[in-house]
């Protein structure tokens, strides 16, 4: 059952701060002036806390249905709150001059969640004595029920006023327990609690694509991921690198549209807002964690927190883990984050918080494998590759050392699966909050990240597309080989076969040798190469090394000033933001392997073979076919961007709400594109295998590219609170993304408008939004390989339109069960795309790739007796969506199943449980990007990724 403590935060008396008078007596002594009408006492107990300056408790299961009286005048703080709640069935339990407790006839049984109201106007997870114990969301059952229409929010509003119910934003709230509850594998999959939102998380614990509202997936634009209201980086993409959902963390807020362009860089989408517990002032408190999964991993989190001194508090938390990953694997990959803070809270209410984090991360990732096509359309394994449990990647891979240009530095470059991708940051960081006066505040944030990752992922059937796929027996056959029409001699036009019968004097036909054990089956072994791992199948599987450095400085600063009288209540925000995003980028030397389809895939040699079955000598480099053949080669950028913004909320009356607010940005763009030699560089002398030079090279200079872009981002919204169960809103807004610069040079930003309306809902055991909206996106600018040419990046123009509406609702008929229902139905449509400024015209009014229409999410739950905890199941529906903007593939709808159960084994042990696909379906989340834009079936095959099997999670919580 929810509840809810109103924080405030106290506004200090010239009394109490030259020690006249003990605090608590000069706060019930004070005289304020009120101005409160009657109204429902969710939020009449809000508006007094914020006029008086203190903070009140109160449990939803008492304010549930009470209205308050009006209070109009000068009266002391204590005489105002008993005059507000006399003629309702509330009573003032105690009140020491700073803290009101609220409660009914008889003690609340029901547990208290927190949300402070701090200085910058943001709701931040409170820490107060009745919150903080269950602010880690560990053994907390509570089901939504109508009060989580009256939780103040704080993700895209700048007032502490504004609750979901009348906001004109489109606001998600995730608890600690929603989080828990969802039990998520990775950080993206906690973006499926937003409605609107289209995870694919079938990359592995970190780099998922996700988008909203009908933006071409496969990607993150539009969408910014915080942490405690700073975009973890600038850019928006590549966040989840950085980021990992974790025990310090409480709560999440989104916001779609709206005021996300506005209040957050390049979130004109979306504004995924991870709240982080802060420091306890009050007493130590403490948890654990530990977890295991069915697929092999373990984790143990871990929080502690405490003062130190008057007004001064710390806490540190974080987790380390040995990873398997939800695929089958032979490596183990470990990581460990730590955060900790620094608190300290002036009398006066203001604050200042210093943060730090640490991380050193290794993670798998998980590319594409080839399915199978049925004759009726159903998509199934390849024998050997098990779609829901298999991963091509494993001991093949371990080690490649792979030729380079000598201007990078490496002449031999390492790559690794076994590495995985392993990421290293330090983030530094300072908040301030400073009360002028009762009525206005300046606020200030700034963090610094330096970061870095060395990304090891491999990519079957990359470049090659499916025309890599076929039989082993073809690839050593040369009339057929996919390998024919290669030309491995730079200054030769002699073909692949062709250099390999004048290397190799007296060849009489070609083999395959396993790298790893040396094993030899020849051309003429047809029995063995067509019963190669069941099916006899060869691929080609791109080795894609990318280390990318980042020291990305952030700010956010201004002022927040609340004014009003009579029946207009206003707060205006106005700030700054600057930002400073330095990157350094190498994907040098990418190099095409051969390998066989299987779990756990075999690398292979191609030989030459004497007629005497002897090898003569190899046609690959440990299994390398060709080098430097695909990725973004080198680049250095760096992106200074001065924002300035504003926001305001008015309220007219109790039921009209109008706000609007708009952010200037001037970013400047410099970007060190590496050029490329006019002769590539030769490969390191005795180097095995035909090709003669490293492919692409790096000449060792730079060619600079500088530009200045300027945009604008605004928006404006209107709620009108019909009565108090019904309320209505509307709002436009139009936002950017920055592009910054890489190597095709520098990007001006992409506009993004949006429009949304809708109906809010609340009562007794039911609340509910209805939203419609559409989403108009011109001029999207994206890269693709094109499959003519694998070593060139192409580039696409596209405009999107899409209209949608969306639900969100929870019903909870009685006390004991809730449902809750997520669903969004939208038709997104391509038109204008051009190909490297070539128009064309054949995708006009085609679904956009990896874009779903059909998004739905149905989550029952059941209380169970005596505060023992709940059992809830999950319904999640994907609708059918395309791999390619031609839409070519379709790739079918499906509807994973789960169940999970929390249980307070006592006060202090929460024991969790979550069972993900229990049916054991399959579904597909993405085809071939790198295909191109139009991808095809062959020969019954092409490439994709799928969803993982049924698996299971266990936790157990302790607070100690």
């Amino acid at each position: 059952m929810r509840s809810q403590i109103l924080t405030i935060p106290l506004v200090s008396m010239v009394a109490i701060a030259a020690g006249i008078v003990s605090p608590a007596v000069a706060a019930q002594a004070t005289v304020r002036n009120f101005d409160i009408p009657r109204q429902p006492a969710t939020t009449g107990l809000v508006r007094f806390a914020q006029q008086a300056g203190i903070q009140i408790l109160a449990p939803s299961d008492v304010t549930r249905g009470q209205t308050v009286s009006a209070v109009k005048g000068q009266l002391s703080i204590e005489e105002g709150l008993k005059r507000l709640i006399g003629p309702s069935h509330l009573r003032l339990l105690s009140f020491d001059g700073r803290t009101a407790v609220i409660g009914a006839g008889k003690p609340a049984a029901t547990r208290t969640v927190g949300y402070t109201l701090p200085q910058d106007g943001g709701a931040r997870p409170g820490n107060s004595p009745a919150a903080t114990a269950d602010d880690s969301g560990a053994a907390d059952t509570e089901q939504a029920d109508d009060g989580a229409q009256n939780e103040i929010i704080v993700t895209g509003n700048t007032s502490d006023r504004r609750t979901l119910f009348n906001s004109s934003s489109n606001v998600t709230l995730a608890s600690a327990a929603d989080l828990l509850r969802k039990a998520p594998r990775s950080t993206a999959e906690t973006l499926e609690l937003v409605p609107g939102i289209f995870v694919e998380g079938t990359a592995g614990p970190i780099s998922n694509n996700y988008s909203v509202r009908g933006l071409r997936g496969g990607g993150q634009t539009f969408i910014t991921l915080e942490e405690d209201g700073m975009p973890i980086l600038y850019g928006g993409g590549g966040a989840d690198f950085y980021f990992q959902n974790d025990i310090t963390i409480n709560r999440l807020e989104a916001v779609e549209g709206g005021t996300s362009g506005v209040l957050a860089p390049n979130g004109a989408g979306a504004t995924i807002n991870f709240i982080s517990l802060k420091p306890d002032h009050d007493k130590a408190r403490a948890m654990v964690r530990y977890t295991g999964t069915t697929y092999g991993d373990l984790r143990a989190d871990g929080y502690f927190s405490a003062p130190i001194a008057d007004g001064w508090a710390f806490n540190v938390g974080g987790y380390v883990t040995s990873q398997k990953g939800v695929r089958r694997t032979p490596f183990t990959f470990n990581a460990y984050d730590v955060k900790a803070m620094l608190e300290k809270k002036f009398a006066n209410g203001g604050l200042v918080r210093f943060t730090v984090k640490h991380g050193d991360k290794h993670f798998p990732y998980y590319a594409g494998m080839p399915f199978r096509v049925a004759a009726d359309g159903t998509i199934g394994s390849v024998p050997g590759l098990d779609l829901k449990r298999d991963d091509a990647g494993g001991r093949g891979f371990t080690q490649f050392l792979v030729p380079n240009a000598p201007a990078t530095g490496e002449s031999l470059r390492r790559f690794s699966s076994a590495d995985g991708i392993h990421v290293k940051a330090n983030t530094y960081r300072i908040d301030v909050e400073v009360p002028v006066s009762p009525s206005l505040r300046l606020f200030g944030r700034a963090r610094y990240l330096d970061g870095s990752y060395d990304f090891n992922g491999i990519f079957p059937g990359s470049g090659s597309g499916t025309a890599g796929l076929t039989s082993a027996l073809n690839y050593l056959t040369p009339a057929s080989s996919p390998l024919a029409g290669l030309t491995p001699l730079q200054a030769s036009p002699l073909t692949y076969f062709q250099v390999a019968a004048l290397r190799f004097p007296g060849v009489a036909q070609y083999g395959l040798r396993n790298i790893r054990t040396g094993q030899v089956i020849a051309a003429s072994n047809t029995a063995a190469l067509n019963g190669l791992n069941g099916n006899g199948l060869l691929q080609q599987t791109v080795l894609n090394h990318q280390t990318l450095s980042t020291k990305d400085f952030g700010s956010d600063f201004g002022v927040k000033w609340d004014f009003g009288g009579g029946n207009i209540d206003n707060s205006l925000t106005v700030g700054g933001m600057v930002y400073n995003v330095r990157r350094s980028n190498n994907q040098s030397a990418v190099a095409t392997v051969l390998n066989d389809v299987r779990n756990d895939s075999n690398v292979y040699d191609m030989v030459a073979l004497n007629a005497a079955g002897g090898v003569l000598g190899s046609l690959t480099n440990n299994g390398m076919v060709n080098y430097g053949n695909w990725g973004q080669g080198l680049f250095n950028d760096e992106v200074t961007s001065l924002s300035a913004y504003f926001n305001d909320e008015l309220t007219i009356g109790d039921r009209l709400h109008i706000d609007f607010g708009a952010r200037y940005e001037h970013q400047h763009v410099r970007v060190d594109i590496g050029n490329s030699a006019a002769v590539n560089a030769a490969v390191p002398a005795g180097t095995p295998g035909l090709y003669d030079n490293v492919g692409s090279t790096f000449s060792g200079t730079y060619t600079r590219q500088t530009a200045n872009y300027s945009d604008w981002a605004y928006t404006a919204g209107i709620n009108y609170e019909l009565t108090d169960h019904v309320a209505l809103y509307v709002r436009g807004a139009r936002g950017f993304q920055t592009n910054g610069g890489d190597t095709g040079g520098t990007h001006a930003p992409t506009a993004l408008t949006l429009y949304e309306g809708g109906v809010r809902f609340k009562a007794n055991g039911f609340n509910a939004s209805v939203i419609g909206f559409r989403t108009e996106f011109r001029d999207q600018n994206y890269q693709f390989i094109d499959p003519a040419n694998p070593a060139q990046a192409s580039n696409a123009l596209a405009d999107n339109f899409t209209n949608g509406v969306q639900l969100d609702a929870t019903l909870r008929p009685v006390d004991f069960f809730s449902l809750n229902v997520q669903g969004v139905y939208q038709d997104p449509k391509l038109s204008n795309l051009r190909f490297n400024g070539v128009a064309q015209p054949q995708y006009d009014g085609n679904t956009p790739e990896r874009t779903p229409k059909k998004l739905l999410t149905v989550t029952p739950s059941f209380v169970l007796p005596g505060g023992l905890g709940e059992i809830y199941g999950r319904y999640k529906y994907i609708g059918k969506i395309f791999a390619d903007s031609g839409n070519g593939i379709a790739l079918p709808d499906y509807g994973v199943f789960s169940i999970g159960a929390s249980i307070d084994a006592t006060p202090r042990l929460n024991l969790s449980v979550s069972v993900d696909n229990l049916t054991d379906v399959k579904g597909f989340t993405e085809g071939n990007p790198r295909q191109g834009q139009t991808q095809t079936i062959v020969d019954g095959y092409f490439y994709g990724r799928a969803i993982v099997g049924r698996n299971a999670l266990i936790s157990a919580t302790l607070k100690l």
